[in-house]
């Protein structure tokens, strides 16, 4: 028989083991984050500002276009769920984009 067959039947008798008392199944417990706050247009604009950013080099960290990064901050429109996390980690420190070189 295949490996997928061997899986299957393998799977199977650990249930079995597992419903007679025999073994005992691992689990692990992870800590799913909370949702990040909904940023609004002037929290936007702070976090790139804070961290010195012109809208370019914050939509290329972001990876998302200079014009989304404008309506974000102008209010017409909102980040993703997706997007406002990427925003959480650059407003809270955890993403440090390295510098390379240092212009005089």
């Amino acid at each position: 028989m295949g490996k997928f067959y061997e899986d299957l039947k393998e799977g199977f008798e650990e249930i079995i083991a597992y419903r007679k008392g025999k073994i005992t199944l691992r689990s692990e417990k992870i800590e799913i984050p909370k949702p990040p706050k909904a940023y609004r247009a002037k929290d936007i604009k702070n976090i790139r500002e804070k961290n010195d950013y012109s809208q370019g080099i914050f939509a290329a960290i972001l990876n998302v276009s200079v014009k989304t990064v404008q309506s974000w901050e102008s209010g017409e429109r909102v980040p993703s769920h997706a997007a406002l996390r990427l925003l959480e980690c650059v407003d809270k420190g955890f993403y440090q984009p390295k510098l390379i070189q240092k212009s005089r």
